[in-house]
């Protein structure tokens, strides 16, 4: 794939561009957002409390991130599997079609060569367990974030044509703690993570930040590496280490706003631009399918569709500007 360094076997191209597309124009409607996070069992009280600090800052992000969103946050003796099961199944009663899900894991994994478990107070959920709650939400944009140890061997369960997966680890066998869920957590709150400075932090630029800073921690500390993130993008695409915002993988990933900052965060909170904003935001996903669609546009009905939606960014932007 143009853009993106891959892992195992060859990309399966045109499925992968039927998922994209599709992804994609589905970010042109309006949409909540859910966001569940989940604080998993620390085991020690180091973890404990670093894992309930990690929960507390994304409920925070979450709740200030300048978008319509309903958020579940589960840690300490609240985050059983039950209260998961729970919290997902009353996500499955309310979500529509074109809302977005995103749900964050933190904390300890483990992985036996076949099957992956999250660490919870009393009786662990397994990949297979989350699969079946996560295919009865409706919504048809979801991105799982599993911030944990051996997470990799969640992703072959986890992966679905309607959802993008983030594993911190390449593998199930990466079996160490994690540095990347502070690093994903950190993305979210650091405006330096919006390296295009449009004012919003995408799950692609905050999985950029992540994987650089977890690198950096391991040269600095000078330790080999033991996790390498990675990320799925639907159900039949290679395991992805890294993708430009101009590839098909990028695009999708950058499809997940997770947070707003000023004007951006302002705006979201005004009544009178939350239309505007949409309206931005829907124009700036149409621009992007357009590019993504190149290919297979002629020349002529390429550049007028983009100059149309230029023109109409442009006043958008003009108008919230005032």
């Amino acid at each position: 794939m143009a853009g993106a360094a891959s892992l195992g076997g060859p990309v399966r191209v045109a499925a992968q561009l039927l998922v994209v597309a599709a992804l994609l124009t589905g970010t042109l409607a309006r949409a909540d957002v859910y966001f569940v996070n989940v604080a998993g069992l620390g085991g020690e009280p180091d973890y404990e409390q670093r894992f309930k600090a990690l929960a507390a800052d994304l409920d925070r992000s979450a709740k200030a991130a300048g978008m319509p969103v309903q958020v579940v946050t589960l840690a300490g003796p609240q985050a059983t599997r039950e209260n998961l099961h729970q919290a997902l199944d009353g996500i499955a009663a309310r979500a529509r079609a074109d809302d977005v899900l995103v749900m964050t894991l933190v904390g300890h994994g483990s992985f036996d060569g076949s099957q992956y478990k999250f660490n919870l107070p009393g009786p662990d959920v397994t990949a297979e367990q989350l699969s079946q709650w996560l295919v009865r939400i409706p919504a048809k944009r979801q991105l799982i974030v599993n911030t944990t140890s051996a997470s990799g061997g969640s992703v072959a369960l986890l992966r679905h044509p309607d959802r993008v997966v983030v594993a911190a680890t390449k593998a199930g066998s990466e079996k160490n703690a994690t540095v990347f869920a502070r690093y994903w957590v950190e993305a979210l709150q650091d405006p330096g993570a919006d390296t295009d400075k449009n004012q919003v932090i995408t799950a692609l630029e905050a999985f950029q930040y992540a994987t650089r800073k977890t690198a950096a921690f391991y040269q600095t500390e000078k330790r080999l590496a033991t996790e390498h993130a990675v990320f799925a993008v639907g159900a039949g695409s290679d395991l992805l280490r890294d993708a430009t915002p101009d590839s098909e993988a990028g695009r999708l990933l950058a499809s997940f706003a997770l947070v707003r900052l000023g004007a951006a965060n302002d705006a979201a909170g005004d009544p009178a631009k939350v239309a505007l904003l949409r309206q931005k935001e829907q124009l700036e996903q149409q621009i992007d399918l357009i590019k993504y669609q190149r290919a297979a546009m002629s020349p002529q009905d390429y550049r007028s569709q983009l100059a149309q939606a230029l023109v109409a960014l442009a006043k958008v932007q003009q108008e919230l500007d005032k």
